[in-house]
């Protein structure tokens, strides 16, 4: 008997401790930058294929962000560049900004450039020569795309593709009607 009551006191002890010290949910995605929806985007600074200014993430706080990874030699990204840039096309007026990340640590920066050329990509295009998007962002597959907030808060991930121009529309509405 005495050690059912000792353990019921650990254990409301326990649930009343984890009660406690738990961080306000409202401000966990703020306290830390992860690669997973609900936390902030980790933050990068890369050089741009067209060789204009550094573009830092951080930097874009107050747009929607759409950071795509992929490389020239996936079919998938191929494929849904296009609606990619017809989306951009459509919203950047609004705030909505893509930042194509090209693996370049794993493609080369003259495939990269032909690439865009051809699927005539209007956005950046954004070199990724050292793998520090790959190790930060935990990549897992490409393409890999991360909708992220006005606040830099990450709302959805989608690993593989390729993405429909309805999925890309939906998501970047979804973000660009939130209010901060």
């Amino acid at each position: 008997m005495k050690l059912k009551r000792l353990v019921l006191i650990l254990f409301l002890f326990g649930l009343g401790w984890t009660f406690i010290s738990r961080a306000p949910m409202d401000q966990t995605a703020e306290l830390v930058s992860s690669p997973r929806v609900g936390f902030l985007a980790p933050d990068f600074s890369l050089e741009r294929l067209d060789g204009g200014d550094l573009i830092t993430l951080s930097d874009l706080r107050g747009k929607v962000i759409l950071v795509n990874i992929w490389a020239s030699w996936c079919p998938p990204c191929r494929e849904e560049m296009p609606a990619i840039n017809r989306v951009y096309q459509e919203y950047e007026s609004q705030g909505f900004e893509v930042l194509a990340v090209n693996t370049t640590y794993q493609d080369n920066e003259e495939d990269a450039a032909a690439f865009a050329q051809n699927l005539g990509l209007t956005f950046p295009i954004l070199l990724d020569r050292t793998g520090e998007i790959r190790q930060l962002y935990l990549l897992r597959g490409l393409p890999s795309s991360y909708f992220i907030d006005r606040e830099g808060i990450i709302r959805s991930v989608v690993v593989g593709g390729p993405m429909t121009e309805t999925l890309i529309r939906t998501k970047i509405q979804e973000l660009l009607e939130l209010v901060p």
